[in-house]
């Protein structure tokens, strides 16, 4: 790629050209802007940014005016997009799907099982195809959501336990941690949690198993990703 979009607290989202090196504001918001994603779809392409104003907005980055707007029940705090299919968590434990063919449209809101704030969504995979969402709460808890809850397996839809003190004593309380970030592997459909325990995991969602955890950092781990190809994983650690 040869460009980077950030947005943040001034309530502007910029545009990186790793050529020129130079920058171009794109887009804005009337609050801080929490998320953005780059679009590529067959008949067009865009940026879809959040923001605490409480609107999802759509951008061609060579116009003023946003293409188009979609207002929301509470303020955005995360989003992803694979496409045809985009997912953005709003305050209040809600999670909005939209459908990105032709245009963006909002197909449905719903409310996932975890009792806590919501603080990151990645979309998975199968055969190829977006097939559903994991999100992570503050309360030390993620969920796995299929998209079509009618016809799939119970299985499917499930929540698991991460990012808390290991203790065999069951009269000592147990030390819960916000899970802040959530990604799949593009490539294997294997999922990477991090917490503000300061430790990493890798999951196997398919055998609800935990691969691999690392050791604990001097603080807490605040966001992570893959590469496109999955070869890399990063991650970013903060007070």
């Amino acid at each position: 790629g040869s460009k980077v979009f950030a947005g943040g607290c001034d309530k502007s989202v910029k545009m990186w050209d790793l050529n020129a090196n130079t920058f171009t504001q794109v887009a804005a918001h009337d609050q801080p802007v929490k998320t953005v994603n780059w679009i590529q779809a067959p008949g067009y392409q865009c940026i879809m940014t959040g923001s605490w104003d409480k609107t999802l907005k759509f951008w061609d980055t060579r116009q003023s005016q946003p293409m188009m707007t979609v207002n929301c029940e509470e303020r955005v705090y995360a989003s992803d997009v694979q496409y045809p299919a985009a997912v953005v968590v709003l305050a209040g434990r809600k999670v909005k799907v939209l459908s990105l063919e032709n245009q963006p449209t909002v197909l449905h809101t719903s409310e996932p099982p975890l009792r806590y704030q919501l603080r990151d969504i990645s979309i998975f995979k199968k055969d190829g195809k977006p097939a559903g969402y994991g999100v992570c709460s503050i309360e030390g808890r993620a969920a796995i959501e299929p998209f079509d809850n009618n016809t799939a397996n119970s299985k499917d839809k499930f929540t698991f336990k991460c990012h808390r003190s290991a203790t065999s004593d069951h009269n000592k309380p147990q030390e819960i941690y916000a899970v802040n970030g959530i990604k799949f592997h593009p490539t294997y459909g294997t999922l990477a949690t991090v917490g503000s325990d300061g430790k990493f995991a890798f999951w196997d969602k398919d055998a609800r198993t935990k691969l691999k955890g690392s050791e604990q950092l001097d603080n807490t781990i605040t966001c992570c990703d893959f590469n496109h190809n999955g070869s890399y994983f990063a991650y970013a650690s903060s007070y």
